[in-house]
């Protein structure tokens, strides 16, 4: 069996599978669904969200978060309702919503009394799927709903600009449109693509993407023909195929892989101003130096960027030299080196997107001018990925607005830091709330060898995690700024009964006793990463490599977080004596 690159991620330290190119992934979602009933002489707005899903293996934690809010999935407003009423109803659709598209770290940290927003990914699926039905009610509305629609669309629109403004960060242009990313541009255009984009160098960033109009949500930012897209369909016509297919369970990936490392120096080919335009050096976590390694001693990142150079190593040994051997006409040895092998791994890891083609098949493929936006944590463009039956393109649309000469950014995916320095290069911008530490404990069993019994009515996990304490919005007293199933897993080993109860307030001086354990219990476990991790102080800055200078800035990020915890923690007994 010859798969491409598996990676085993720090994640959640549970061995949790990478497979190849798991960028930009894009998963379908339910939208709400809305209706328009007649009540007496007065209309009647009814608008009926998706049920949760027995298939979601989120669904007991979602379920939970909707009861103890008591939150529903159909609402109705009658069109004689008054503007505060409407926006009433309006932010128990969003909490609704909201709950509906969470993820699995979202859902881990929001506690009881946490409403959201719970990141800017998740407002922005939220409030886009709540528009779109307001949107397609607008088209039919009768007057006596008009208005009701509007106050909708118009609180929608203003919540989504928030978001936006809330999470903006300025880059500043060095260049537009550079010779080599114009004729690109111009290649694309001349094969069909349409944009309202511009290429553009970026202090920070390198090449990303401006808008060239201002773009209002749902507007196509860029529209990419599939005729254009790097597929699987490409290996299958070349004469690598016959070899190839003979290799034991070889993936396409692989071979889509193998091809480019060819096609990459092939002045024939149709993708070849593509390919010119593609850097010599991608500069990910796989291509760091002895220098920023040892900088990230003490880390979680460090084990991964080793772990990956070693499979990526095997999986060269394995492919490459055999295949120039046997067929050296078709894999010329001079093209296959393990250099060029590792440039193609991060081409792919950077630049490679989860697409499904016009005949169904879901598949890893480049999309030439798509690879160049930038990622953000709040992107103007969440969902792509499915090429439009109908045009037979690849369509990106915007579900936030992007002003002219404004920076249009892509989201890559709900990413911690490490994965994203690992396989594209770089730290996002703001707080990332996919930035945790992992923490395994033991499974805990009672006398008769059952697992533990969690207050979601699940059985106890064994992977917890914290992120940093500032993201946490919990009111609760007791809470430390931790996470809630934590802490009610610590509380449950530390009483020995077995059942993990939510965070609760203590009721007397043994639960008092209770609570500086489970706190002295979480210092013990980072205190000793907080001293492992060091400091930075004497750093120079000024004449450090691009990987040193990345290295320091994810150590610094964990310093941060596990600052953080610790403070909480402190804070927390602090608090606990002078209830005393």
């Amino acid at each position: 069996m010859i798969p491409f690159l598996v990676f085993i991620s720090d994640y959640n330290n549970s061995r949790e599978i990478f497979f190849f190119a798991k960028k930009k992934k894009n998963s379908s979602r339910k939208i709400p669904m809305a209706t328009v009933e007649e009540v007496g002489r007065g209309g009647m707005v009814t608008i009926c969200l998706p049920p949760l899903s027995k298939e979601d293996p989120l669904l007991s934690g979602k379920k939970r978060l909707s009861d103890a809010r008591n939150l529903k999935f159909k609402y109705q407003l009658p069109a004689s309702s008054s503007t505060e009423e409407v926006l009433q109803i309006l932010d128990q659709i969003v909490q609704a919503t909201r709950i509906l598209h969470m993820d699995e770290i979202e859902l881990y940290f929001a506690g009881d009394d946490d409403c959201g927003p719970y990141s800017p990914r998740n407002e922005l699926e939220s409030l886009n799927s709540i528009l779109i039905v307001i949107n397609s009610l607008l088209s039919g509305a009768k007057n006596d709903i008009i208005q009701v629609l509007h106050v909708l669309k118009n609180r929608i629109m203003t919540m989504i600009n928030s978001v936006a403004v809330q999470n903006i960060h300025e880059m500043i242009i060095e260049k537009l449109d550079a010779d080599t990313e114009e004729m690109l541009l111009t290649w694309g255009e001349d094969h069909g693509v349409r944009t309202k984009l511009k290429i553009s160098y970026f202090k920070e960033a390198g090449r990303g993407a401006v808008a060239s109009e201002d773009l209002s949500i749902g507007d196509i930012a860029l529209e990419i023909p599939e005729s254009l897209i790097i597929s699987e369909d490409l290996v299958r016509e070349s004469d690598m195929y016959d070899p190839l297919k003979k290799l034991d369970g070889i993936a396409s990936d692989t071979m889509l892989l193998l091809w480019s490392m060819r096609e990459r120096y092939n002045s024939n080919s149709r993708f070849k101003i593509y390919f010119d335009t593609l850097p010599e050096e991608f500069n990910t976590g796989l291509s760091f130096g002895v220098d920023a390694l040892s900088v990230l001693e003490g880390t979680l990142l460090l084990e991964e960027l080793l772990q990956a150079r070693e499979l990526l190593h095997q999986q060269y040994d394995a492919l490459c030299p055999k295949l120039c051997a046997n067929y050296p006409n078709i894999f010329q040895q001079e093209l296959y080196t393990w250099d060029k092998f590792l440039w193609a791994c991060e081409l792919w890891y950077s630049n490679g997107m989860k697409v499904v083609l016009s005949d169904g098949k879901l598949g890893t493929c480049l999309v030439p001018i798509a690879g160049l936006l930038n990622h953000s944590l709040c992107p103007h463009i969440l969902h792509y990925g499915r090429v439009d039956q109908s045009t037979k393109s690849l369509k990106f649309h915007v579900s936030r607005p992007c002003k002219a000469g404004e920076q249009c950014y892509l989201s890559y995916g709900t990413f911690p830091g490490s994965h994203l320095i690992t396989f594209y290069g770089f730290l996002p911008k703001g707080d990332n709330p996919y930035d945790v530490i992992p923490l395994d404990f033991d499974d805990c069993c009672n006398e008769d060898g059952r697992s533990n019994e969690t207050w979601t009515g699940e059985s106890s996990r064994t992977t917890h995690m914290v992120r940093g304490a500032w993201l946490s919005k919990s009111d609760r007293p007791h809470t430390y700024g931790l996470p809630p199933p934590l802490l009610a897993h610590l509380r449950s080993v530390l009483k020995g009964d077995g059942i993990e109860e939510p965070p609760e307030v203590p009721k007397a001086d043994m639960h008092k006793e209770h609570e500086r354990a489970v706190l002295k219990t979480v210092l013990s476990i980072f205190n000793p990463m907080l001293e492992g991790i060091g400091d930075s102080d004497d750093f120079d800055w000024d004449n450090s490599r691009w990987d040193v200078k990345l290295a320091f800035d994810y150590k610094d990020l964990q310093r941060r977080i596990i600052s953080s915890v610790t403070k909480s923690c402190y804070s927390g007994l602090e608090m606990l004596d002078a209830s005393a």
